[in-house]
């Protein structure tokens, strides 16, 4: 009962950042640039042999036709880097039909690695980045891997990390207009659009609920620009009527109603600036800020507007599109790994792909604490459940801003929340410097349909498509892709028994299945798969010799 309050509160917190205050852009430090680790107890593995890619019509390279790539529009050549990215290279992949251009992270072996035949894929968690996969020199999965001869992609799917969306750059930098000083008509065309854009929200993309929520917000934020009394009392009533219009939806008056409550409202703060005792100071220039930040948010809402499919059917692959046109494998195959909803992303393609009898162009998949049906496992994810009807109400979830909200509560005195590290991390298995990295610069914004899709995960039959009508895992038992499934023996986020309750679906001689952790400890959570500190000793090692194996030809 405390814990589901806390989770609450922690929601609320984070609802409160998103709308009183613009999302911040979180400051990522800046680490060393990584070296490529020892190799001297790499396992024996076939060479990769030398020569040019097969034709591009084999049948693992074909892509649905709402799921194709133009690699001509793509951004082919490597991409300047910004500090944040640690990688030997960054490049970037547009994702047909949409505006969303992905960040892959390339790390290239180094020479005296031993050859490998196929790339290697790396999938984050929800709402993550790719800083989980390298956190430091020293505690990089991804630089690890590519030590080991694999040359190593990271995928920054759609709202994650460096990944990028073109339109809404150019949105944002459109609303960049300059009010050096009081004009009134400037003020009131841009409350007046900013009314009007909320309203043509509500009656095409948000719901009732939502938009009530958001517009109070705005109209609240004004309000507490003026604290004059009798002032406030002239702006309730305005601000209600324009609440009203809000709710009736378009029509053709519209536009001229709210234009003039919008001029009323800008008369108002005029007169607080020039006559109230005292002067409210700069409330003019308050005022244009606060309708500026708000259209940002706006801007985010409408941005983040996606759920799971949209990764699996666009995003996944069109990166593995590109990664075949760099690489260069010659059967046309990728190796594969899977952190939580990146696993739970490689069981959703070996799944269709076996509905719709065709090749996912997978040579082998290993997934990291992932699972397709959580309904028979004590999940902490559990919950959220409740929750799932204000996180609609809320259309966007800052989940990096949640995190950074309340990590002093879980690693500081009176340690309020301290019961929140066990969720990412067992007892001693992370450096504390490197946790708090992962907490702070880990975690990005996703949207609520996201959230909710994957929701369908703890009910009856398992995580379900868009529609409800697919069951990812009522396919898996088709599965011809080799499988290594990981779980960690304290992970409260994907406990062990969600692990093996898709693992049991998948044929035996293709599926297998390790737990890592013992009773007396040491203890693995949900991201010491990706980055505890023994995880290089135990668990590397058998993922490369699993990767090894089937890295053939």
């Amino acid at each position: 009962m405390f814990v589901h309050a806390d989770v609450r509160s922690a929601l609320q917190i984070a609802a409160t950042v998103c709308y009183i205050k613009p999302i911040p852009s979180r400051t990522r430090r800046r680490h060393a640039a990584a070296v490529g680790l020892s190799t001297s107890h790499r396992p024996p593995c076939a060479g990769r042999t030398s020569g040019a890619a097969t034709s591009s019509d084999h049948p693992s390279r074909r892509l649905s036709a709402t799921t194709s790539v133009d690699l001509n529009e793509s951004v082919k050549e490597k991409t300047k880097k910004p500090p944040i990215c640690t990688a030997d290279e960054l490049h970037y992949v547009d994702v047909s039909g949409s505006h969303w251009r992905l960040a892959l992270w390339r790390y290239r072996p180094p020479p005296e690695a031993p050859a490998r035949n196929h790339p290697l894929m790396l999938l984050s968690g929800v709402g993550t980045n790719a800083i989980g996969f390298d956190l430091s020199p020293g505690a990089s999965f991804a630089r690890h891997m590519s030590g080991q001869g694999f040359d190593t992609w990271i995928v920054e799917v759609r709202g994650a990390g460096l990944s990028t969306r073109r339109e809404f750059e150019a949105t944002i930098n459109g609303n960049k207009e300059a009010v050096t000083s009081w004009d009134e008509s400037i003020l009131v065309t841009r409350l007046t659009d900013t009314f009007l854009r909320l309203a043509e929200m509500l009656s095409g993309y948000l719901n009732e609920g939502q938009s009530k929520v958001i517009s109070a917000e705005f109209l609240d934020r004004i309000s507490k620009l003026i604290e004059d009394a009798q002032l406030s009392e002239r702006f309730s009533e305005i601000s209600g009527k324009i609440s009203s219009l809000l709710e009736v939806r378009q029509n053709s008056s519209l536009g001229g109603q709210i234009r003039e409550l919008s001029e009323r409202l800008v008369n108002i703060v005029e007169e607080g600036q020039r006559s109230v005792s005292p002067q409210l100071f700069d409330l003019q220039k308050r005022l244009s800020t606060t309708i500026e930040d708000f259209q940002k948010q706006l801007d985010l809402i409408v941005l983040y507007d996606w759920d799971f499919d949209h990764y699996l059917e666009e995003d996944v692959p069109a990166a593995m599109e590109y990664i075949r046109s760099q690489s260069k494998p010659k059967d046309g195959k990728l190796l594969a790994i899977g952190h939580s909803m990146g696993g739970i992303l490689l069981y959703a393609m070996l799944s269709r792909c076996s509905f719709e009898q065709r090749k996912s162009g997978l040579a082998a998949v290993v997934t990291l604490a992932s699972s397709l049906d959580y309904t028979t496992s004590r999940s902490s994810l559990k919950l959220l459940l409740p929750l799932a009807d204000p996180a609609q109400a809320l259309n966007i979830i800052p989940i990096g801003v949640l995190m950074a909200a309340v990590y002093p509560l879980s690693s500081r005195p009176p340690y309020v929340l301290s019961w929140l590290n066990a969720q990412v991390s067992a007892q001693d298995m992370m450096d504390p410097e490197l946790f708090e990295k992962l907490v702070l610069n880990n975690f990005c914004t996703i949207p609520a349909k996201l959230l909710l899709q994957l929701t369908t995960a703890f009910r009856e039959g398992g995580l379900r498509d868009r529609s409800s009508k697919f069951s990812y895992k009522d396919h898996l038992h088709n599965c011809d892709v080799p499988v290594l499934a990981i779980a960690g023996d304290q992970d409260l986020i994907c406990p062990p028994e969600a692990v093996y309750e898709t693992v049991k679906i998948i044929p035996q001689h293709m599926v297998t299945y390790k737990i890592f952790g013992q009773p007396n400890g040491p203890h693995y959570a949900h991201y010491d798969l990706v980055g505890g500190r023994l995880a290089i000793e135990e668990e590397y090692p058998y993922i490369i010799d699993f990767l090894c194996r089937h890295d053939v030809t």
